[in-house]
């Protein structure tokens, strides 16, 4: 029997369970996107695709539910429960971004993506499950519903990433052990947005509704949502987690000098890293200095020919702002030349 439903204890438990529900799905839909511009085209990047909007409606749905709860429009002031949930669910899903660097070629990258996707969802089905359970014991009812209501969209999201597993598995083992690749940088979203000049992800972003556009710019105020892959890992890290071999061994003016090779993800980590250890003032203002947004997501983790064939076609204005990130940090000559060589032949 419900107990006390609308007492203190109750409401403030409640909001702090929607808290959680609500940050997940905005530090996932940050993973999704990501993974979205490494996927091939075909039925594996078309349910990315459907989930990250579905993704985005999630969280929308859940920040006017908390408003109607009376919590504050601005999620920053939110209590000690909400953040210490929000950090347990950040480094979960930060893998995803890191990820999209691991394995021997793009096949396994995919596989491993989507085997992290499975995680994923099964963390926010289980909780969705709980916030359910605590909603009816509270006698909210509409909560229940809602959080009911997701958790079926996170149980079809799940069945179909394990419909993808057999053929993502056969298309790495082809891959890896059979020498047949099957893998074309040219056909992920990080191409299509390139040639877009990034218009797809604009347009990705105007089918969420006014009040999700909201919820992902008040997310990006938060401490450790816009970065979470990099900063969470950064403050938990040990020497050998950074990007940067001896890290604790080298001086500041050694750091400063590898800083631009750097991806964003791995600037955060190294900023996080940082001010917990030395704390030095030249490597922390060089870190600044170099943080920004990629050209287009997941950009940082392209290699230099997927960069190159990503160029092709773009008009110039787009092809000069490559060009001018590039030169500010990974510096690969194969992308330098190639972006000349498209300012110079348009």
């Amino acid at each position: 029997m419900p107990k006390n439903s609308h007492s203190p204890a109750s409401n403030e438990k409640l909001l702090q369970y929607l808290h959680e529900a609500h940050a997940t799905e905005l530090a996932l839909a940050r993973t999704l996107e990501a993974h979205i511009a490494m996927t091939p085209h075909g039925s594996y990047r078309s349910g990315l695709d459907k989930h990250l909007n579905e993704t985005r409606d999630h969280a929308a749905r859940l920040e006017r539910r908390l408003s109607e709860l009376g919590a504050s429009k601005n999620i920053v002031r939110a209590g000690v429960g909400l953040v210490e949930g929000f950090i347990g669910q950040a480094l979960a899903l930060s893998k995803g971004p890191v990820d999209l660097v691991r394995g021997n070629a793009g096949e396994e990258k995919l596989l491993k993506n989507a085997k992290d996707e499975c995680a994923t969802e099964a963390l926010e089905i289980a909780t969705y499950d709980a916030l359910e359970h605590l909603a009816r014991y509270v006698g909210d009812e509409q909560t229940a519903k809602l959080a009911a209501s997701i958790r079926a969209d996170e149980e079809r999201m799940l069945a179909k990433l394990r419909a993808e597993l057999p053929k993502l598995t056969e298309a790495m083992a082809r891959a890896e052990i059979g020498g047949e690749p099957s893998y074309d940088a040219s056909t992920t979203g990080a191409a299509d947005a390139a040639r877009a000049g990034g218009e797809k992800v604009r347009e990705t972003a105007k089918r969420a509704d006014a009040s999700g556009r909201k919820a992902a710019r008040q997310a990006r105020k938060v401490p450790g949502v816009a970065q979470a892959e990099g900063q969470v890992k950064g403050a938990a890290a040990d020497e050998a987690d950074i990007p940067i071999a001896d890290y604790d061994k080298q001086n500041a003016a050694d750091i400063v000098a590898r800083l631009g090779e750097l991806s964003q993800v791995d600037l955060a980590k190294v900023d996080s890293y940082e001010r917990k250890h030395a704390n030095r003032k030249g490597v922390l203002e060089k870190v600044n200095s170099l943080r920004g947004e990629e050209p287009w997501p997941g950009y940082d983790e392209l290699t230099a020919e997927e960069v190159r064939q990503a160029l092709a076609g773009l008009d110039d204005k787009r092809v000069a702002e490559i060009r001018e990130y590039e030169r500010r940090h990974k510096g690969r000559k194969q992308v330098l030349e190639a972006s000349e060589r498209e300012l110079s032949e348009a």
